[in-house]
């Protein structure tokens, strides 16, 4: 191994100990972050605190989130009178490719976009989708990463129902 590549991995393990460049990412009991700081693109809700929340990113190449939003939509209808709100984030890095998306897969719950990438990055999403479901104390229940169709789908009343409850 050459010098100058074993000094570059030196310094990448020293910057990811000490967490200048790692990503911490969200997971189980973290609280949810402060979506404004992160400039999304699009409306968010006037208010998350006290609800039941399923952050969910997505993209629009990504075919398991086709099948999600079917799901994601009939879950909020469902629940959002109980107090569930879904926030769908795209990744996409042209505008264009989530509004083609969204035109045959037409929803009910918010959908902004990521176009910084601030926030995934922020949350270390590496599948698509990923998703948080958060309670209504604003920390993360649940995580789910990737879509499985009716396990998934179950898996999510579960959790909505569970969480509902408290």
């Amino acid at each position: 191994m050459n010098s100058s590549l074993l000094k570059n991995l030196i310094l990448a393990a020293a910057f990811d100990v000490t967490g200048s460049i790692a990503h911490a990412g969200l997971k189980t009991g973290d609280p949810l972050p402060d979506l404004a700081r992160y400039q999304l693109e699009g409306k968010l809700p006037e208010t998350l605190a006290g609800k039941v929340v399923l952050l969910d990113f997505w993209a629009s190449w990504c075919g398991p989130c086709g099948e999600s939003f079917p799901v994601m939509d009939a879950l909020q209808k469902k629940y959002g009178p109980a107090g569930f709100v879904i926030v769908a984030i795209n990744v996409d890095e042209n505008k264009s490719d989530m509004d083609d998306f969204l035109k045959t897969h037409h929803v009910a719950f918010t959908i902004v976009r990521d176009a910084k990438q601030k926030l995934v990055d922020k949350v270390d999403v590496s599948v698509m989708p990923s998703s948080f479901l958060l309670g209504t104390d604003g920390k993360v229940a649940f995580v789910h990463s990737g879509f499985h169709g009716s396990e998934s789908q179950a898996a999510y009343e579960k959790e909505i129902a569970s969480l509902l409850k408290h």
